[in-house]
C-alpha cells in the first residue's frame, strides 16, 4: 500500500472513488465527491494534505484536510485542520487503510503547524484514531450538527492545551 499526495492527474478517480465510497456509507448526502472539489476552491484548501492510498496502480483511498479556525474566548485564533472527506473502497475496508491516511494527514497537519484535526463523522469509528467530542478539549460546537458527531483529535502532543472557544464546521 502506498501512501502519497495527490495529483491533478487524480481527480477523476478520486471523484468516482468518493462517490462510490459514500453509496455504502452509514451517513451521506450523495454529494460528497462534489464537496471535494468545492474544498479545493477554497482559500482554506491545503494541497500538501490531500493524499490517497494506492494499492496495485489503483487509487483505494483519499483524505482531504482544509484549514479550520477556532475562536478563542479571549478573542483569538486557534488554526486547526478539518478533516473532510475521508474515503475508503469498499473492497478495502477494514484493512487499515483509512487508518494510514488520517495517520499521515494528521502528522503533515502537525508539521505545517497545524495542531488539533476536527471532523464531522461518526463517533464509532473515529474515536480508534483519538477523535472525540470537541467539547472534551473545551471547544463548543457552533454548528446545528449534533454535538456527538463533531470530534476533535490533536495531531501533536499538547495540541488542544490551554483552548477554549468555538469552532463551526461547514
Amino acid at each position: 500500500m502506498l501512501i502519497r499526495n495527490v495529483k491533478e492527474s487524480d481527480f477523476e478517480e478520486i471523484y468516482n472513488l468518493v462517490k462510490t465510497a459514500f453509496e455504502t456509507a452509514k451517513v451521506s448526502s450523495g454529494t460528497e465527491q462534489d464537496f471535494v472539489y468545492e474544498l479545493r476552491a477554497r482559500d482554506t484548501y491545503l494541497p500538501e494534505c490531500e493524499f490517497v492510498a494506492e494499492k496495485d496502480g489503483k487509487i483505494v483511498g483519499h483524505i482531504l484536510l482544509s484549514r479550520v479556525d477556532v475562536e478563542t474566548d479571549d478573542g483569538g485564533i486557534f488554526k486547526g485542520v478539518m478533516v473532510a472527506p475521508l474515503s475508503v473502497a469498499l473492497e478495502e475496508r477494514g484493512n487499515g487503510v483509512g487508518g494510514m491516511l488520517i495517520s499521515n494527514a494528521c502528522m503533515m497537519a502537525a508539521e505545517l503547524g497545524y495542531p488539533g484535526a476536527f471532523l464531522v463523522g461518526d463517533p464509532e469509528y473515529y474515536n480508534r484514531f483519538g477523535f472525540v467530542e470537541t467539547t472534551e478539549y473545551n471547544i463548543k460546537n457552533d454548528s446545528e450538527i449534533d454535538d456527538k458527531f463533531v470530534l476533535a483529535c490533536p495531531t501533536c502532543t499538547g495540541g488542544f492545551r490551554g483552548i477554549k472557544g468555538k469552532v463551526n464546521l461547514h
